[in-house]
């Protein structure tokens, strides 16, 4: 056996480079890192499709202790920023942290011990301290459409996308109209020769006013650091503001979808086509996008949206319910991820045996989106209650980094065993967040990856993400039981 360390990581994107610089800044020295993959780097280095890029500004989009005021773009390219993770941790000395190439299939916590044991391919690894940074977005979801298996050509997830497959000249069908497909989409019109997108239902598209940054941007915010934390905070407050009509008043994103409607109008012209990117939802209830050249790709006439249900799909080919059959070589499922899985499909047992999949059959609950009743010792980043629909999650984790690096450092310097929140603590917080959440515009009215099975809204944080901020700002005693150390 492996350890025990004192804290284990469980993956090396945003959430666990972070958390292992934030530690090591706080005297942390035994810290490990556990990453399936051979390189870091997360959703950015699994999400390389064409056009890949983040919908939140680069400047906000990075880390307030590691600052880059060299960005190419307003909104920076996946390569970019998966470039910005690999130096962040070369430089702040987490590379020698990292394991690669060990995939953890679970964790076991031994109370007599108070360690983690820590399931992985490379072996067990055992921990006092266990933190997941797996994410929210990192299994992907492909639909069981019948006949899928029997398909000729080249079928992938827009999230492993098979970069030895050449699409000029071929006939390529989208399935999904998310996030990833407004980006591959005008990537790819005008390279193939046919490109059919199959959806369901249609979201709201915003302008993105991506642009480059200019020599003399970038020359003036290396020269002058001020300049840069100025923009950081401009862009800051006016994300922010957009939380009024997500949780405050659903009802101010009617202006937002006014603009919407006027700026569809403009960029498509047929009548019948606008009609079918109309969506007939409330502004926000699913994840509003952005891009300027989604919409004009759409009136190309080698694009076509299909929006009559998906039947089944042929040796050659995608069929719709009104038994129309379009040729296809290549699919691609932009079709996201299982985002309130959360730690599937690690087996996580806590305190007496307790499963975690188990305990949250209903909806993933954790206090603070942290930890989690029932499992002393572990912390989660970027969990339930989480997600934000306007703002950097970077901003989100970083509240999440104290939290936890707190937390650490308070059991150093008790000398405690064990850490647990306690259930009704627990329980309170998740009353508190149903009870927001159900004035938000995210319980609106529509189906989306932010709820369970059932509708209930597990993933998002109703409120200001400085607020959260202020609830993480120190681990209140009070919340937890302890067990001290032998």
């Amino acid at each position: 056996m492996d350890g025990p360390h004192e804290v284990v990581i469980i993956g090396a994107g945003f959430g666990g480079v972070g958390m292992a610089i934030t530690l090591k800044r706080a005297g942390v020295e035994d810290v490990v890192v556990l990453e399936r993959a051979e390189s870091l780097g997360g959703t950015w280095r699994d999400n390389t499709y064409p056009g890949a890029a983040c919908d939140v500004p680069s400047h906000l989009y990075s880390f307030s202790f590691a600052p880059k005021t060299d960005w190419s773009r307003r909104f920076p390219p996946q390569r970019e920023i998966l470039g910005y993770l690999e130096d962040t941790a070369r430089k702040h000395g987490v590379l020698s942290h990292i394991r690669f190439g060990a995939d953890v299939r679970g964790a076991r916590f031994d109370e007599h011990a108070a360690v983690w044991r820590v399931d992985t391919s490379a072996g067990e690894v055992a921990a006092r301290v266990l933190v997941s940074a797996c994410g929210q977005l990192n299994r992907p979801v492909v639909p069981a459409i019948e006949g899928s298996a029997e398909f000729q050509g080249t079928a992938f997830h827009s999230a492993r996308w098979d970069h030895r497959a050449d699409l000029r000249g071929k006939r390529v069908a989208v399935i999904g109209t998310g996030a990833s497909a407004v980006q591959i989409v005008p990537s790819l019109a005008g390279r193939v020769a046919r490109l059919d997108l199959y959806q369901r239902t249609p979201p709201y598209v915003i302008t993105k006013a991506d642009r480059a940054y200019r020599l003399w941007e970038r020359t003036l915010l290396g020269a002058f650091p001020g300049v840069h934390t100025l923009s950081r905070a401009k862009t800051y407050a006016q994300y922010e503001a957009r939380a009024l009509g997500f949780v405050v008043n659903p009802k101010l994103m009617g202006f937002m979808r006014g603009r919407f409607l006027r700026r569809l109008a403009e960029q498509v012209p047929d009548a019948e086509l606008r009609r079918k990117l109309v969506p007939d939802y409330p502004m926000g209830c699913k994840r509003v996008l952005i891009s300027d050249d989604y919409y004009p790709a759409l009136t190309r006439p080698d694009v076509d949206l299909v929006t009559d249900p998906i039947a089944r799909v042929t040796e050659h080919g995608v069929v719709t319910e009104d038994g129309t059959e379009r040729p296809a070589d290549v699919i691609i499922y932009a079709t996201g991820f299982a985002a309130t899985d959360f730690l599937a499909p690690m087996r996580i047992e806590g305190r007496d045996g307790r499963e975690l999949s188990e305990e949250w059959r209903h909806g993933a609950q954790a206090h603070l989106g942290i930890t989690v009743a029932g499992f002393p010792n572990l912390f989660l980043l970027y969990g339930p209650y989480t997600n934000l629909g306007h703002n950097s999650i970077i901003y989100m984790l970083e509240s999440q980094f104290r939290y936890v690096s707190a937390c650490v450092r308070a059991m150093r310097r008790h000398g405690l065993a064990s850490i647990e929140v306690r259930p009704r603590v627990q329980e309170r917080f998740v009353r508190a967040m149903r009870k927001r959440l159900s004035g938000s515009v995210w319980e609106s009215g529509c189906t989306s990856w932010y709820q369970t099975a059932d509708g209930t809204v597990v993933n998002n944080w109703p409120g200001f993400t400085f607020a959260y901020r202020r609830a993480t700002r120190r681990p209140d005693p009070r919340h937890f039981r302890v067990r001290r150390a032998a």
